[in-house]
């Protein structure tokens, strides 16, 4: 329940966003769209009134110069076409009204922006409602001159009804889109956050499914994006965890069994000296050399089994010192040479020129390179051969083992360094050897390579950085 709750909330979250600039990108336009037309119907109107006033108030200052304002009113009056509803006004410079194509009294002050502005002998327009007709008006007042001077006022007004009506219908189907469009982003917001949430929202089943211990459920991969990504991550999750549980279970009953059979073998020679005494010599020195020999055999499983454990936790630590790799190797050698005897194979040591010398755990180092030729005399039939060998590559030291053994099948060679991974050996073991040697290179900032050709041998590579 808390997973849907918060998928909701990724969901609700998202719509809110989206919903926030859909709303704001479409009222931005909506306003520069409405402001537009309102500016070019009304700038329309008046250009047209502010160019019928200029050229009538230039001509009857020209024409009429020598009349009074009064007559020039007539003569106004008389001759100005009206059939446009535009009205006329003549107004004095006291503001009162001289005569109005309406049939108004002279006399009368409309003390409205424009003729202020007019008797201070600039043209102004002026919307707003006529106290007579009321309606909404837009009016443009012109001075008129003669002889340089002012004598009076040139007033057109006309409705501006007609104008608002029709803005006012653009304004609302402006405002109808905006809704439609608002209405029809949030939809497909929600598509697209559906669309991206469902499949979290199945992921999460899934891993719940998962978490319980049930890794057959598969996540689907519904589209090649992040999401989808994640579905075959967590699928490639549960394989692994599938894959290492299976080896676990391995490396606890191939554990068991390795513990089980020297236990046994101690136990059975240990009864069997009890039982019957010390007399037999030979008797009691081959059972006190294969409980020697088993015994050997559950410490070096023991020490695997610590290092392992160090290593999981972090614990395994190095202790560096200056390290002659040649001396090290040269060391290891002579001290296989007896195994080597006595399982009839030829050991040989080649190290390269000058002393190889790095900052090393000894020690760590050692348990790596007895490892490897532990499983190089393993895998390694009567008469073959195990060449141990070291060389210098430019800032590198390489050690190499080469042995002319069974090998390793081309798709188990990536993965005999995995934890637990034993193939189908024949021979004994808890499947970490490599899988220590490796994490022991590591530490050392180094890197360990292995290549084999099944049936002819195994060559294992390590190189340690000299810095």
């Amino acid at each position: 329940m808390e997973g849907t709750s918060e998928l909701k909330t990724i969901r609700g979250r998202m719509m809110l966003g989206y919903g926030i600039v859909i709303l704001g990108v479409v009222l931005i336009l909506g306003v520069l769209f409405v402001g537009t037309v309102r500016q070019y119907y009304y700038g329309s109107a008046t250009q047209a009134l502010s160019e019928r006033a200029a050229v009538s108030a230039r001509f009857y200052g020209q024409y009429l110069d020598e009349y009074s304002l009064g007559d020039q009113s007539r003569y106004i009056f008389e001759n100005e076409i009206t059939e446009d509803f535009t009205r006329v006004e003549v107004i004095d410079l006291y503001g009162n009204l001289v005569i109005d194509s309406y049939g108004l009294p002279p006399g009368k002050k409309t003390p409205t922006p424009d003729i202020q502005a007019a008797l201070k002998g600039s043209a102004e327009t002026w919307m707003g409602i006529d106290p007579d007709t009321k309606e909404r008006i837009l009016a443009l007042s012109q001075p008129l001159m003669q002889d340089s001077r002012m004598i009076g006022i040139l007033r057109y007004t006309t409705s501006i009804k007609r104008v608002d009506e029709v803005l006012n219908k653009i304004t609302g189907a402006a405002i109808g889109v905006g809704l439609a469009v608002v209405c029809l982003s949030l939809l497909v917001s929600w598509l697209m956050a559906r669309r991206i949430v469902s499949p979290i929202g199945e992921l999460t089943t899934v891993a719940k499914y998962m978490a319980g211990g049930d890794f057959s459920r598969k996540a689907e991969k519904r589209y090649d994006d992040e999401v989808g990504h994640l579905a075959d991550t967590l699928n490639y999750m549960a394989e692994e965890i599938v894959r290492n549980e299976k080896l676990k279970n391995e490396f606890i009953s191939s554990v068991s069994h390795e513990l089980r059979t020297p236990l046994t073998s101690i136990k059975g020679w240990s009864e069997t000296l009890l039982s019957g005494g010390l007399e037999e010599k030979e008797e009691t020195k081959l059972g006190l050399g294969v409980i020697t020999k088993e015994t050997d055999r559950l410490i070096g499983l023991v020490e695997d089994l610590l290092d392992f454990s160090k290593l999981q936790s972090g614990g395994m630590g190095i202790r560096c010192g200056l390290v002659d790799i040649n001396r090290l190797v040269e060391e290891i050698g002579e001290q296989f040479i007896a195994s080597g005897n006595r399982h009839k194979l030829n050991i040989e040591v080649e190290l390269g020129e000058g002393p190889l010398e790095l900052t090393a755990d000894r020690n760590r180092l050692k348990q790596v390179m007895v490892n490897l030729l532990d499983n190089a005399i393993k895998f390694t039939p009567e008469g073959g051969t195990i060449r141990l060998t070291t060389a210098r590559e430019e800032e590198e030291v390489r050690i190499q083992v080469e042995d002319t053994g069974e090998g390793i099948q081309a798709e188990n060679i990536k993965r005999v360094t995995e934890k637990f991974f034993k193939g189908t050996t024949r021979y004994p073991g808890s499947g970490l050897g490599l899988s220590i040697c490796k994490e022991i290179v590591q530490l050392h900032k180094g890197r360990m390579g292995i290549s084999s050709v099944f049936g002819q041998g195994t060559i294992v590579t390590i190189w340690l950085p000299l810095h």
